[in-house]
């Protein structure tokens, strides 16, 4: 597809807050053309009437294991469950193997996912090589490489000392740092949200205060370095009343939640499902709240998935022996969608934070559907339910606590740079 007019579809621009019926006309790989009853020939049509029509989802927090982990997920199958979720763009941690801790990985990174993957790819360069929060990384090396952020996720960088030699270089590249937040002594061995569930499994506890005293201590950092910071799945209440205090203290913190953290509570780990373990654990029924709320109010800026593949047999052991993490791509919309549905967020607010959102944070084109804009699109269908089932999807992986759940909200299309890469009932259709 060259030419492609999507027709009568309710357009939500949030680059321009509009919300409100119109077509869109898409030719070489942009956006040419938005307005009602446009007369276009020679353009082959997808009818949208009764769908939602947006800039296509990006995802600020993925794992794609490769290089190093291909058997649990690689950047050809990641990016094919990707924009079978509507994700147009995606940003890979560094947890690879080797780690994407020098510009020959990043590099690799790129040139692969763009011969391999439907959706574009940014690579997220670790913050301190080996990800052992001790030394600092190349970051101007990295970020010429294509980096578009730095993290150690999945890690913690504990010594304050490293976390502020981090920022401060950071500022000098005007790039990004994620920081994966948890005090780990203070975490220990904890495996599920520490209270009433966790006392009642026999499993070792994970407090909300390692997370919220290791937020404290970098938004400090931030303060003092002038850096830019984004809160990697936020899990608890008392995070959010921290990022609200420093979003209102002027510092470029921004942060991101998970659709398992907005949905699911510790009661989800009571049948002992290696699916419901992640890091940071699900927290009370107040916490998932209280992120509700921060993601309708702006507090918390967008949704990422923090898509975790893990092999069946890596996932079919004892919880404790279990490692951490989740699928999140293909099911994203469908789970956050109960938000519009509950009427705790609009549609149009709901598109900025999957959309808009996180590619103004890392600076990423996309978000926009605007005359000139990338042809990133994506089209759902609000109303439709479905199943998801891990064994259909495009993954490698199948560890999703959502596997034979009825969700409601669909992803219909997605295009990237003009091309059809996804329909549902087609499915991928660009390998």
């Amino acid at each position: 597809m060259s030419r492609v007019l999507i027709r009568g579809g309710r357009l939500l621009d949030p680059s321009i807050d509009h919300d409100g019926v119109s077509d869109l006309l898409i030719e070489e790989g942009r956006v040419v053309e938005v307005g009602p009853s446009l007369r276009v020939e020679n353009a082959e049509v997808m009818e949208a009437d009764g769908k939602w029509v947006a800039p296509g989802f990006v995802d600020l927090h993925v794992h794609l294991r490769e290089p190093g982990q291909e058997y649990k997920e690689d950047l050809a199958s990641g990016g094919r469950a990707a924009v079978a979720g509507g994700f147009t763009s995606i940003c890979c941690m560094a947890n690879t193997e080797p780690v994407n801790d020098d510009p020959a990985v990043t590099k690799y990174i790129l040139d692969r996912a763009a011969k391999d993957s439907p959706a574009r790819i940014f690579p997220i360069a670790a913050a301190t090589r080996r990800l052992a929060g001790e030394v600092m990384t190349e970051m101007s090396a990295l970020k010429d490489a294509g980096a578009v952020a730095f993290s150690d996720d999945g890690n913690t960088i504990m010594d304050a000392w490293v976390m502020r030699n981090v920022l401060e270089y950071s500022k000098l590249v005007d790039a990004v740092v994620v920081i994966h937040a948890e005090d780990c002594g203070l975490r220990a061995n904890g495996v599920v949200n520490e209270g009433r569930v966790s006392t009642q499994l026999g499993l070792p506890g994970n407090p909300v205060e390692a997370e919220e005293i290791h937020i404290a201590r970098d938004i400090r950092l931030a303060r003092l370095t002038g850096a830019r910071l984004h809160v990697g799945h936020v899990s608890s209440g008392g995070s959010v009343e921290l990022i609200r205090e420093a979003k209102e203290a002027g510092l470029s913190v921004t942060a991101e939640v998970t659709p398992h953290h907005l949905a699911l509570t510790d009661e989800a780990t009571k049948g002992f499902d290696t699916s419901t373990k992640m890091a940071p654990p699900l927290r009370t029924g107040s916490d998932v709240e209280a992120l509700r709320r921060a993601l309708a109010d702006g507090i918390i800026d967008c949704v990422a998935t923090d898509h975790a593949p893990h092999a069946t047999h890596e996932k079919d052991v004892e919880f404790t022996a279990a490692p951490c993490g989740v699928l999140g791509l293909e099911t994203a919309f469908g789970v956050v969608n109960d938000l519009v549905r509950a009427g705790e967020i609009s549609p149009l607010e709901l598109m900025r934070r999957m959309s808009t959102a996180p590619a103004r944070i890392f600076d990423l084109a996309g978000g926009s559907l605007t005359k000139g804009s990338l042809a990133d699109v994506v089209i759902l269908d609000p109303d439709q339910a479905w199943v998801y089932d891990p064994t259909e999807g495009f993954s490698k992986s199948r560890n999703s606590p959502w596997a034979g759940a009825e969700l409601t909200g669909q992803v219909f299309a997605t295009f990237v740079g003009g091309r059809l890469v996804y329909q549902a009932g087609r499915g991928v259709l660009i390998q």
